[in-house]
C-alpha cells in the first residue's frame, strides 16, 4: 500500500551529484572495488547495545520499517541524521532501496533495539562517496533505533490479557460496545486513551464506524474481558496516518477492556434467583400497584441506585410508563417474595443519553424482590366495587338528602365503601387526589355540586358511547 518510488532524504537514494544514478546504485550493492589485498569483502559490523526484554517480531527482508538514526565517520564527524528532520526513515527493507549496509544492518532487528552499524565503503557509497558530503572509501558509522516494522500481508493480532470465567456471550456483528483502551505506537507511545476522558468508546462492531483492524479486533470478545489488539496499518490510518499523534504507515496497539455489549434486538433477560416458600397463584400484571426492593449497577459492578438507600420499596403502577420499560416488563409476572435479576439493554432503559448518573448506552443490572402487590383497576377507572354497586346510588351519595352532592359527602361516602370493604380505589395515588378527580369527573357544569341528572357510572358512559358509535 506504500508508494515504491525513492525516498529524498541522503540515505535513501544517493544525492546526484556530479554522478550517474546507476553507478551509485551499483557501488550502494556492493559492486565497488575490491579489497586492497584480493581478499575477501567486509561485512557490515553490528553492535546491539540496547536490547529490549520483549521481541515478538523481528525484521525480515521485505518489511516495512520506521527508525530514527545518526550517521558519523570515524572520527565522530556527523554527516546526517534523521533526528535533524524530525523525521522518521519509513521504507521497505531488502528490496534496494537502501545502501545495503543498512539493509544488511537492520535485519533481525526487534522495536526498540538500538544497534551501531559499521558499513565499509563497498556497502555503503564505494569508492566514489557523494560528492561534498561522504569522501571517496568511507567507512560508515550508524547509531539506529528501530520505532516500527510491519508487513503488508500482517493481519490484526490478537493476545487476551484477561478474560472472564463466565462468559455466555460474545460480540459479533451488529453488536454495540462501550469500551475503554489505550492506544500506544509499536515503541510504546502513547497517542491516545479514553480513560483521560472519563467515558467510554461507544460504538457499532462490524458496521464500519471504526477502523477495520479494530473491528476485527473486538470480535469474539466477552463481557469484562481485557486483550490487546495490534493492527497494522493497511487496516488502521494508512499512509496518511491521522491527527498529529499517529504517523504514516504506523502500527497502533490498543488495549481494550470490554464494559459491556449489547444488540438493538435483545429483550430483557430475566433470571429467577429466588421463589417464595409458600405456593403463589396471583402474580404481577399490568395495571398491578407494586412496591419493590431493588439494586442497580451497571455490568461492570459499579453501583448506580438501591431502594434500601431510601430505607423503604420503590412504588409502580405496571403499564403506567412510570419505570423504565425493561424493569416493567421485568417486574411482570412475579410472585411477592420472589427475587429476580434483570440484564436491561439501553433501549429498554435510559438509551443513548442516559439518565442522571447513568452512562449513555448503558447495559443496567438489576436485582429485584417483589414485596407486595395490590390489584390494578381496569384503565381509566379509579375506583370500583367489589360486587354490585348500590341500586339507588344517588340517594347513598346524598347524605342530607337535599338533592345535591358537595365534595364533604362524596368523599365521606367513598371512604366508607373502602372503609367497609365494599369497593376500592385505584392503588398506589394519594387517595384525596383520587376522590377529588373522580368528583371533578361527576361535576358536570363544574358548580361545586353533583346532581341525579349529572352522576353516571364509568360503565354506563362506555356503553353510551359503543351505542353513539355504533
Amino acid at each position: 500500500m506504500f508508494r515504491a518510488g525513492p525516498p529524498s532524504h541522503t540515505l535513501l537514494r544517493p544525492l546526484l551529484l556530479q554522478m550517474s544514478l546507476l553507478l551509485v546504485l551499483a557501488v550502494g550493492r556492493g559492486l565497488g572495488r575490491a579489497s586492497p589485498a584480493g581478499g575477501p569483502l567486509e561485512d557490515v559490523v553490528i553492535e546491539r547495545y540496547h536490547i529490549p526484554r520483549a521481541c515478538p517480531r523481528e525484521v525480515q527482508m521485505g518489511d516495512f520499517v520506521r527508525y530514527h538514526y545518526n550517521g558519523t565517520f570515524q572520527d565522530g564527524k556527523k554527516f546526517d541524521s534523521s533526528y535533524d528532520r524530525s523525521t522518521l526513515v519509513a521504507i521497505v527493507v531488502g528490496v534496494g532501496r537502501l545502501i545495503t549496509g543498512m539493509d544488511r544492518g537492520l535485519m533481525g532487528m526487534c522495536v526498540n533495539e538500538r544497534r551501531r552499524l559499521i558499513v565499509p565503503p563497498h556497502l555503503g557509497y564505494g569508492s566514489i562517496g557523494v560528492a561534498g558530503l561522504i569522501p571517496p572509501d568511507a567507512t560508515l558509522y550508524f547509531d539506529v533505533v528501530l520505532l516500527d516494522v510491519w508487513n503488508k500481508a500482517d493481519t490484526v493480532q490478537v493476545s487476551t490479557l484477561l478474560r472472564p470465567p463466565h462468559c455466555p456471550r460474545m460480540v459479533q456483528d451488529s453488536d454495540f460496545v462501550r469500551y475503554h483502551y489505550n492506544g500506544t505506537l509499536l515503541d510504546g507511545t502513547a497517542f491516545d486513551t479514553s480513560y483521560s476522558r472519563n467515558h467510554t468508546y461507544n460504538t457499532y462492531v462490524g458496521q464500519g464506524y471504526i477502523i477495520p483492524g479494530m473491528d476485527q479486533g473486538l470480535q469474539g470478545t466477552c463481557m469484562g474481558e481485557r486483550r490487546r489488539i495490534t493492527i497494522p496499518p493497511h487496516l488502521a490510518y494508512g499512509e496518511n496516518g491521522t491527527g498529529d499523534k499517529i504517523p504514516g504507515s504506523a502500527v497502533l496497539i490498543f488495549d481494550v477492556h470490554i464494559i459491556d455489549f449489547h444488540n438493538p434486538a435483545d429483550p430483557v433477560e430475566i433470571k429467577t434467583l429466588s421463589q417464595p416458600p409458600e405456593a403463589c397463584n396471583e402474580t404481577a400484571k399490568p395495571g398491578d400497584f407494586v412496591r419493590y426492593h431493588y439494586n442497580c449497577s451497571l455490568l461492570d459492578g459499579t453501583k448506580l441506585f438501591s431502594s434500601h438507600d431510601y430505607g423503604a420499596p420503590q412504588e409502580a403502577t405496571l403499564g403506567a410508563n412510570k419505570v423504565i420499560e425493561g424493569l416493567d416488563t421485568g417486574l411482570q409476572g412475579m410472585c411477592v417474595g420472589e427475587r429476580r435479576q434483570l440484564v436491561v439493554p439501553p433501549h429498554l432503559a435510559h438509551g443513548e443519553s442516559g439518565a442522571r448518573g447513568v452512562p449513555g448506552s448503558a447495559v443496567l443490572l438489576f436485582e429485584v424482590e417483589l414485596v407486595s402487590r395490590e390489584e390494578g383497576l381496569p384503565e381509566g377507572y379509579l375506583f370500583v366495587w367489589h360486587e354490585d354497586p348500590p341500586a339507588n346510588l344517588f340517594e347513598d351519595l346524598d347524605l342530607n338528602k337535599d338533592g345535591e352532592v358537595p365534595p364533604e359527602e362524596f368523599a365521606t361516602f367513598i371512604k366508607a365503601q373502602v372503609s367497609e370493604g365494599k369497593g376500592r380505589l385505584m392503588p398506589g395515588q394519594d387517595s384525596e387526589k383520587t376522590i377529588g378527580d373522580m368528583f371533578q369527573n361527576q361535576d358536570r357544569n363544574q358548580d361545586g355540586k353533583i346532581t341525579m341528572e349529572e352522576l353516571k357510572l364509568k360503565s354506563d358512559e362506555d356503553q353510551e358511547r359503543v351505542h353513539e358509535e355504533l
